[in-house]
Parts: structure tokens; C-alpha cells; sequence
């Protein structure tokens, strides 16, 4: 390289660089910030560069986690607006935590008919479909620059023991499978699955032993289920490494003592402590605003409010 065209290249990678810094110091982010902060797209609004634009730009945010936008799901994007996102991200300079597939919120095959799943069950070789769900998802991890792809453990089952072993079998061999592609499937704690709460998810990954299964912790998703003490009681049980992405919402009583959504900053969660404990753990993937309390005037109002919830306990955690 000619001495002339070093320093421009040398010049321009430290304006980059102090432009990076600034862009981070001004939202509060610490430079040894440990996590990858960010946030579900649709949780702000379907216009994905409105979303993008909102995390960035208003969030100071690097990291989005993609499950649907412009009232589609992502799984059912064609060629044309796959690229139109990878545009958007590009233009905000926006990188991706994970794929939110919604991988295994199926029917379990030959299991009494779940409460919690949809009334019309899936008609045909639901494992069969499930697999070109996996496929899709794993295509789209690679075309994103992600080796995440999210998945559940079928529709709760009243009486889940009968089909459990299946179930976790059917859970490690779909990890392998995404071993062998560079992907790590994680599995979220979620209300109507089958793994819901904590002492579940640590069931689970006693279960499954895959290296290549790995836990979303939810613990706003275990206090739903009615784990109040999701932290710090359930989550001393997880074994830490083979926690691989996290939500961040909470849930409190609403009246007649049901638990309803409600925002970051308030409920059953203590985040600032439970931030201090993924510090500490050396947890050092993503931590996804995912907003679900629907309080505001609008999705992104409510996700606002979150998100200063959020933000607010990075910073007391001291990890922000």
C-alpha cells in the first residue's frame, strides 16, 4: 500500500472507530459492556425501518433479534424482501443476535390435545414439517451472519411424561443436526411449551446433553408460568454455559392475583441483579428487549418504556 493511501486508510479507521465510540458513549454504553444489548424487532412496530431506525438510532443499539416484520413472519419472507432487510441492517449498521423461529410450537404427535396451542392443530407429518422449519431457520441463521436459531418443546402437555423422552430426543437430534452446520439451537423457557420455567429448563439441559442445545432463558416467561422465584431461586439451578441467549421482560399480579405482563422495570424479575448475575457468570451473549407489556398507546410507546426499564438496570447492574 503507497504511504499516501496508508494514512487515508489509517485516518479513516480511527474516525470510524471515535464515530463508534461517540455513537455508544451517548446512549451510556460502557466500553467493556459485556452484552450484546438489543431488541426484538416487531415488539416496536411491523415497519422494519422504523424498528431498525428506533433501536438504533433512538436506543443506540448494534443488535436486533428478527422474528417477523411487515406482518409476516420471517420464515415466510420471499428472496426480494429478505434482501430488503439485509438492506435495512446494513443501512443502520445493525448485526443479528438470533433467529426467532418458532421452531417446535407444534403439536406433539399422538399427545391429548394441548390448552395452550391453537385450536386448529397441524394436520399431517407435523415432525416431518417441523424439520422444513429447521431447514428454513438454519438457512436464514447463515444468510444473517447468525449462529442462533431459536426453537420451544411442543405445546404443554398436561401429563408431559409419557412423551418426554421423545420429545428431549427429538430436541438433541435437531441440535446435532445444527452442530454439524455451526448453529447452537436454543431453547426457551416459554408459558404454553412443555419447558416453561426454570426447574424445567434445568431438566432439560440434564436431558440433553447436546453441546449443541443450548438454553433462552425467559425468566419474565418462568413468573408467567408462576416460577416467582425464576431468580435468583430457579436460576441457581442452570448450569450457566449452556446459556446462549436471554429475554428481558417482566410480570407482576394484576387483579384477581393473575399474572399479567408488565414493564422491565417493574415485577417479579429484580433485573439489575439478575444482569449482575450474567456478568458474573461470564455470559457475554445477547440480552433482547422483548416487551410483550402493551401499556403504552402504542407497541413502540410500550417498548420505549421497557427499554428505559431495561437500560436503567444495565446501568445499577453495572454493566452498562
Amino acid at each position: 500500500m503507497a504511504e499516501g493511501s496508508r494514512r487515508r486508510f489509517l485516518q479513516s479507521s480511527v474516525a470510524l472507530a471515535s464515530a463508534s465510540v461517540c455513537h455508544r458513549m451517548a446512549f451510556g454504553f460502557a466500553l467493556s459492556h459485556p452484552f450484546k444489548v438489543g431488541v426484538i424487532t416487531d415488539e416496536i412496530t411491523q415497519d422494519f425501518d422504523h424498528a431498525c431506525s428506533v433501536a438504533s438510532k433512538e436506543f443506540g443499539m448494534d443488535w436486533v433479534e428478527l422474528r417477523g416484520m411487515w406482518k409476516k413472519s420471517l420464515m415466510t419472507l420471499s428472496d426480494n424482501e429478505l434482501a430488503e432487510v439485509e438492506r435495512i441492517l446494513a443501512n443502520y449498521s445493525l448485526q443479528v443476535t438470533d433467529i426467532a423461529s418458532p421452531l417446535y410450537k407444534a403439536y406433539w404427535p399422538g399427545a391429548p390435545r394441548s390448552s395452550e396451542g391453537p385450536k386448529r392443530a397441524e394436520s399431517g407429518d407435523v415432525l416431518k414439517q417441523q424439520g422444513e422449519v429447521l431447514e428454513r431457520s438454519i438457512a436464514l441463521a447463515k444468510r444473517f451472519k447468525t449462529n442462533k436459531v431459536r426453537c420451544f418443546d411442543f405445546w404443554r402437555i398436561e401429563d408431559v411424561a409419557p412423551y418426554r423422552e421423545a420429545i428431549d430426543e427429538e430436541l438433541r437430534k435437531a441440535a446435532d443436526y445444527c452442530g454439524r452446520q455451526g448453529i447452537v439451537l436454543v431453547v426457551e423457557n416459554e408459558p404454553a411449551c412443555n419447558t416453561a420455567t426454570g426447574r424445567e429448563a434445568a431438566r432439560l439441559l440434564t436431558a440433553v446433553k447436546s453441546p449443541h442445545l443450548a438454553l433462552n432463558w425467559d425468566p419474565g416467561n418462568a413468573v408467567m408460568r408462576g416460577e416467582l422465584d425464576a431468580y435468583p431461586t430457579a436460576w441457581n439451578l442452570l448450569p450457566k454455559n449452556r446459556i446462549h441467549h436471554c429475554h428481558v421482560k417482566n410480570a407482576i399480579k394484576g387483579p384477581g392475583g393473575k399474572m399479567v405482563w408488565s414493564p422491565t422495570g417493574t415485577g417479579y424479575v429484580d433485573w439489575i441483579a439478575q444482569f449482575r448475575d450474567l456478568a458474573k457468570a461470564g455470559y457475554r451473549d445477547a440480552v433482547s428487549l422483548e416487551t410483550h407489556w402493551h401499556g403504552g398507546a402504542t407497541p413502540e410507546e410500550s417498548t420505549r418504556v421497557s427499554w428505559q426499564g431495561m437500560k436503567k438496570a444495565l446501568i445499577n447492574s453495572g454493566t452498562m
